[in-house]
């Protein structure tokens, strides 16, 4: 009898499992992947036009590590970087528009924080970037360090994190500082060096990029040394769609493991000729079925944009105008925090 009923709970216990793993299956499907396919381009959520991020140049085409980001995802996705369309967003607009699904994907320099993905219905993709919230005075003034700017009202957008530490930090060191907030990064830009506020906080590589076409030039403006926060910027997706989750933050994966493997754009075809290489930016086909795209996905995002090194050093390092140091984003066998998990 005890024998019997082991034999009818083993069977119940396999149809409860293979149920499961139908639905697994079904629910596979990427609803995402599904309408950009359909639709023909993957539409990214950007910022209104951060130099090194997301920002048009002179001929109107969008350019930065965001913008790239983005490319790289269409080519995996829908097999070519240019089948992409880029949709400007303020601050406040950025998580209705990826709930609302005007975008597929937000690239837009956006903070990786608890309250968001546990509140909003999101998931953040990884880290694309490590910053940090800094403050931007006129150089020479009398702000040289955070203490001296007691009392002093501070120009910040709204809708984001830097707001909200903006005021954590005032609290804690009784600076009492006052936040004067503008909806868009342009009015925030045009109230601070017209003289409304004494300082501007944000991520530094933003102050940093304001500060490049600034009235009088970069020289004339200094970003203090001191750091408020912790900013992990990365690519957002919606969180009720898994595939497309895995899909999007395997191609930010494949950026890193080509650069750890010094595979770039010019020598990709020659290196994919090895072992190492082919596990690390070839999926086999079981993978690529589940994810619904086509084979060649990690091969067709570096050849898009090259490795994250190559990335970053055109939009924000050495081959940019903003001379940003790499820092954190260095690769984790240099010292830095950008680390892929194992592919296997």
């Amino acid at each position: 009898m005890a024998s019997r009923g082991r034999i009818v709970w083993r069977v119940l216990l396999t149809s409860l499992l293979l149920i499961g793993a139908a639905g697994r299956a079904q629910a596979a499907d990427s609803e995402t992947l599904a309408q950009a396919r359909a639709r023909g381009v993957l539409r990214c959520g950007v910022s209104e036009g951060i130099t090194g991020f997301s920002a048009r140049d002179l001929s109107g085409r969008w350019q930065g590590i965001d913008a790239d980001f983005c490319r790289a995802v269409a080519a995996a996705a829908l097999g070519s970087p240019e089948r992409v369309t880029f949709v400007p967003l303020r601050a406040s607009e950025r998580f209705p528009a990826l709930e609302n699904h005007m975008v597929d994907l937000l690239a837009r320099n956006t903070s990786w924080t608890l309250l968001r993905e546990s509140t909003l219905g999101v998931q953040f993709v990884g880290v694309l970037f490590y910053d940090g919230q800094a403050f931007m005075v006129r150089a020479g003034s009398t702000p040289r360090m955070m203490a001296d700017l007691k009392d002093a009202t501070v120009c910040v957008q709204k809708g984001t994190s830097s707001q909200d530490h903006l005021l954590v930090y005032s609290a804690e060191k009784r600076l009492n500082l006052r936040p004067l907030v503008f909806d868009s990064a342009a009015a925030v830009n045009a109230a601070f060096f017209s003289g409304r506020c004494r300082a501007w906080t944000s991520d530094a590589s933003q102050l940093a990029a304001a500060r490049l076409r600034a009235p009088g030039g970069a020289q004339a403006w200094a970003i203090l040394p001191e750091r408020i926060s912790k900013e992990a910027l990365g690519p957002v997706v919606r969180g009720d769609d898994q595939n497309w989750l895995v899909l999007v933050r395997w191609v930010l994966f494949s950026l890193l493991n080509a650069e750890e493997l010094s595979v770039t754009r010019a020598n990709l075809a020659q290196r994919l000729k090895e072992a190492a290489v082919q596990q690390a930016l070839v999926a086999d086909g079981e993978v690529s079925r589940s994810l619904d795209v086509s084979p060649g996905w990690e091969v067709r995002a570096v050849q898009a944009v090259g490795n994250y090194g190559e990335m970053f050093d055109r939009n924000l390092g050495s081959r940019s105008p903003l001379q940003l140091e790499r820092g954190l984003n260095r690769p984790w066998i240099q010292g830095g925090l950008m680390y892929a998990p194992s592919v296997r």
